[in-house]
């Protein structure tokens, strides 16, 4: 089992968990009018002889006529004036703006260049340290960046052991002062196998990451409430929660033959912030073999922490297949599970299922397990309200693991926040054997191919959740069960194949109904046959058991999904499980 001893240790095992995974142009503002009659251009040269053959007088009408045409020229020349645009003046951009500018410019140009590997140019002795001796240096809170300066602070990992390609630290001012932050051993505490090491990293290093903290609980205390660390992955908390599920910032061919691309942030410009600021903005350069990427992150702490996410990205090859605002997260075991392990714990996962909330307004949820063989499953939609992988079961009682704490791991929830057109919710369940592997990932795939030289912008907000968020249908899965559909002492018994389904739906309103009302079972299967559907009220009045007995062709997927109406209306999330029977042992 995982200990939670020590945050070092901690992350130090989410990475073993990674699949081998302007300034403002002032100008002068040239107003041009035409004058038409009104002007008079004035010469130095002589006037010509006029003639003294005496000119006609000008009568009443004449004169009248004249004044009437030189009326009707100023009219013109007024409409004239009006009609031509003077540009509004330029507003100066912001040192939020013009960093986001250089960033943004400097991904362009690198996607109009061949890859080049990051360097790894640490010393032998930081390269090649141990896991032990790696979770023995810890960062020295007394030196984090902006401490006593402003709510949030910053605290860096040290280079070495997994992180052998560090990144670039840059501060910003308001100014628009870029400093970039050297490697200084007093930032750090060598303890133990590690003490040999101290004085033995160049000032030019970098760093593997940093994590930020911020006062959460307690203005006495800042909580630790964002992680980057490690290629493009990122981990957000709240109050109560601990670290499990991690982010990314895009995910390249992910479950292809070809092997999956892992996209790397390879420089951050934080900007500094101000002493009452409740928001932390920073910006980050993404590179890889087929992409790159301008990032700016808005980090906003709180009961469930948001980060804002704001992404133009470049095609430096044909992507295959783009993976958008990509979770990844862990699923060893649940109730739902065919397969026996030998563990004392019922349950051991980071997040039980994947939730989306289709541009139709139905919600769904997909239960997660751990298949026998790679499974790939997507839900196809048009412009997505969201999705995420969630922890729903919060419940001590459902794991019993006092170390890991998986009752407290959050889930997180992707919002778009602008067009993303036609695409799909992917998800990929890798088989797994051990709770230190993440073999869970969901990610949005747009439906047009991303082709070299092509541009996108992708903003979306990631929030942390506790348990459950789909607070608009009236039930929601609670519990799935999936066991031999044979009856104690049958003589006829089916094959093992044959399972008995169960789904319960858990709503307070339910508990206002009584047992002569009764919701009505709606399934689908993409094959096979069920039979015995039926909905049953529980003791606790607030909850009703879906269940049925499935009969599969063939060793092919089954693909449910179950709802309850009740009227006519639907009264229930629409419930979705992939499951095959060659995962019964």
């Amino acid at each position: 089992m995982k200990s939670q001893n020590a945050f070092n240790q901690s992350h130090a095992n989410s990475a073993q968990r990674k699949r081998n995974t302007l300034s403002r142009l002032v100008g002068l503002v040239c107003l041009t009018v035409s004058v038409g009659a009104f002007t008079q251009v004035k010469t130095t040269e002589k006037a010509p002889q006029v003639s003294e053959k005496k000119q006609p007088e000008k009568t009443a009408q004449t004169e009248e006529a004249e004044k009437k045409q030189q009326q009707q020229k100023n009219t013109e020349v007024e409409a004239q004036q009006q009609e031509t645009p003077v540009p509004a003046p330029i507003a100066p951009k912001t040192s939020e703006e013009r960093v986001f500018d250089l960033v943004t410019e400097q991904a362009k140009e690198l996607a109009a260049q061949p890859y080049v590997q990051p360097e790894q140019n640490l010393p032998a002795e930081l390269a090649d340290m141990n896991y032990q001796q790696y979770r023995a240096i810890r960062f020295n809170p007394e030196q984090a960046q902006w401490k006593d300066k402003a709510k949030f602070e910053m605290q860096l990992f040290h280079p070495g052991f997994l992180y052998r390609s560090p990144v670039e630290i840059k501060v910003v001012d308001d100014n628009s002062g870029i400093k970039n932050m050297l490697f200084e051993t007093d930032r750090f505490i060598y303890e133990k196998d590690a003490a040999p090491l101290k004085g033995s990293v160049p000032k030019d290093a970098g760093f593997a990451g940093f994590r930020v903290h911020y006062p959460l609980k307690t203005n006495h205390y800042k909580d630790e409430v964002a992680v980057f660390l490690g290629a493009s992955y990122f981990r957000l908390i709240g109050p109560g929660q601990i670290f499990g599920i991690s982010a990314r910032g895009l995910a390249i061919d992910t479950a292809e033959a070809s092997g999956e691309e892992f996209p790397a942030f390879t420089k951050f410009w934080m900007l500094e912030p101000k002493a009452e600021d409740t928001k932390l903005v920073f910006f980050a350069l993404l590179d890889s073999q087929s992409v790159t990427g301008a990032y700016r992150f808005e980090l906003e702490p709180g009961l469930n922490t948001v980060m804002h996410v704001q992404s133009t990205i470049f095609a430096r090859e044909d992507v295959k297949k783009l993976g958008v605002a990509p979770l990844t997260s862990m699923y060893l075991s649940g109730e739902n599970d065919t397969r026996n392990f030998d563990d004392f714990r019922p349950e051991v996962h980071d997040s039980d299922g994947l939730s989306m909330h289709t541009s139709r307004g139905e919600w769904i949820w997909r239960t997660l397990n751990n298949p026998k063989g790679l499974r790939v499953t997507s839900l196809q939609d048009e412009q997505p309200k969201g999705f995420g992988l969630l922890q729903r079961d919060q419940s001590f009682v459902s794991y019993q693991d006092t170390e890991a704490h998986y009752h407290e791991r959050p889930g997180m929830w992707i919002t778009p926040n602008n067009q993303w057109g036609k695409g799909r919710v992917e998800l990929v369940e890798i088989p797994t054997n051990s709770e230190t592997n993440d073999n869970i990932v969901s990610y949005w795939v747009p439906a047009q191919p991303f082709k070299k030289g092509e541009m996108r912008e992708f903003d979306y907000t990631i929030r942390s959740v506790n348990g459950s968020l789909n607070k608009a249908a009236a039930a929601r899965v609670s519990q799935v069960f999936n066991s031999w559909a044979a009856l104690p002492g049958q003589d006829d018994a089916p094959e093992k194949n044959v399972r008995q389904m169960v789904v319960d739906f858990n709503a307070e309103e339910f508990a206002h109904l009584s047992d002569s009302i009764r919701l009505i079972p709606h399934l689908s299967l993409s094959s096979g046959s069920y039979k015995d559907l039926e909905v049953v009220q529980l003791p606790d009045k607030k909850t009703w058991r879906a269940q049925f007995k499935l009969q599969p062709e063939n060793d092919n997927a089954i693909d449910m999904r179950l709802y309850l109406t009740l009227g006519g209306k639907q009264v229930s999330e629409v419930w979705n499980y992939v499951w095959s029977a060659n995962e019964v042992e």
